[in-house]
């Protein structure tokens, strides 16, 4: 079901690029003003409020515990991001590609930065979440298999011994061509050495994923403050065009 989802709003997002890029073939001045470049707009305008709503829900304590009585809050947030890729889709096509005012511009760069940013970091940092979730199973399963390694090679006391060859810095990056693969000429001893230094190898390369992951994480998380910061500039720009629009007059009434 998320997979769908996510396949269904990448390509209304490509679907919203293609109709901003459509103002070298198309350009209307009188389209937004007529009646249903109104019904796009007003449209469009409510559609981009229901993300505002989710917001106001997922934060207030209270209005949540009342709101998830009647509609999960998963169900909130398909609204939301359906919804918040919907409304900008009609909001384009309500200008008609006309870009000829400097509010109009800012609205319109505006709304593709919010639905982009909101993308990006929906998308992303559940995918961060859901990647370090499985290096950390993996690093699990590795400190156990590292640990009863580390038992086998600790009852052979010149095993054990051999694997101070491999206590230095260089000669870590190089154990990797210095040991052979465990195979049948090998001897129980020579393959828990063997064993116990791949799994080293191993258990440093998840845990610097999952610090990789980590910090992409981090980031993201600000980046859904950023996002949520330029959500509210959008809203003032909205407001400032629907309040322009009502002072000089609905043309489709004259």
């Amino acid at each position: 079901m998320k997979e769908r989802e996510k396949i269904v709003v990448t390509g209304l997002v490509f679907l919203m690029l293609l109709a901003w890029l459509g103002f070298p073939l198309h350009h209307s001045h009188r389209f937004a003003g007529s009646f249903w470049g109104g019904v796009l707009g007003v449209t469009g305008a409510l559609l981009m409020l229901v993300p505002l709503a989710y917001l106001v829900v997922k934060r207030n304590k209270q209005l949540k515990q009342a709101v998830t009585k009647h509609v999960s809050m998963r169900t909130l947030l398909a609204w939301h991001i359906y919804a918040g890729v919907l409304g900008p889709i009609l909001v384009i096509l309500h200008s008609g590609h006309k870009y000829n005012s400097a509010l109009g511009i800012t609205l319109t760069a505006m709304t593709l930065l919010v639905v982009v940013s909101g993308f990006i970091g929906r998308y992303l940092m559940s995918g961060f979440a859901t990647e370090i979730k499985a290096k950390k199973a993996m690093l699990s399963e590795l400190q156990t298999a590292y640990d009863q390694a580390v038992v086998e090679v600790g009852s052979h006391p010149a095993t054990a011994e051999s694997l101070r060859l491999f206590s230095g810095f260089f000669s870590r990056l190089t154990a990797g061509f210095l040991l052979p693969e465990a195979s049948d000429t090998v001897d129980s001893s020579g393959q828990s050495t063997i064993t116990l230094v791949r799994l080293a190898e191993s258990i440093a390369d998840v845990e610097f994923a999952i610090a990789t992951h980590e910090d992409f994480k981090q980031w993201f998380g600000k980046w859904l403050k950023f996002h949520i910061v330029i959500s509210f500039v959008l809203y003032g720009l909205m407001f400032v065009h629907v309040y322009y629009a009502v002072y000089f007059g609905l043309r489709w009434f004259e």
